[in-house]
């Protein structure tokens, strides 16, 4: 159950920060969390899919938030605001992923 739950609350957690006007200090506090609970997953394999999956996901949001962005004038109030969606949504992606490569390290050099 705790790893249903630690789930649920990662998908929330990035729900939030995909978010344009989540403050710096609630954008920290919101990535601790996420850190928090990405560790309650812990070493195994399934995790780590889980994970990958969630970073694939991240990386394809950046990816449509970059063309979005480029599809809009230079200047204009509408490619500010997708310019700063796309800061958040790759650094999300960057924070997701340092976790797999944190995760994949673990799972490389376990004894087990």
């Amino acid at each position: 159950m705790s790893e249903y739950t630690a789930r649920a609350n990662i998908d929330h957690y990035l729900d939030l920060l995909k978010r344009p006007d989540v403050p710096t200090n609630t954008r920290s506090m919101l990535n601790k969390r996420l850190l928090e609970e990405e560790d309650k997953l812990g070493r195994r394999r399934e995790q780590l899919e889980f994970a990958e999956s969630r970073a694939a996901a991240c990386r394809d949001r950046a990816d449509r938030q970059r063309r979005l962005t480029d599809s809009f004038a230079p200047d204009s109030a509408d490619r500010e605001q997708a310019e700063r969606l796309l800061v958040n949504f790759e650094a999300l992606a960057q924070l997701v992923e340092g976790f797999c490569r944190q995760m994949r390290h673990t799972l490389n050099h376990s004894p087990l």
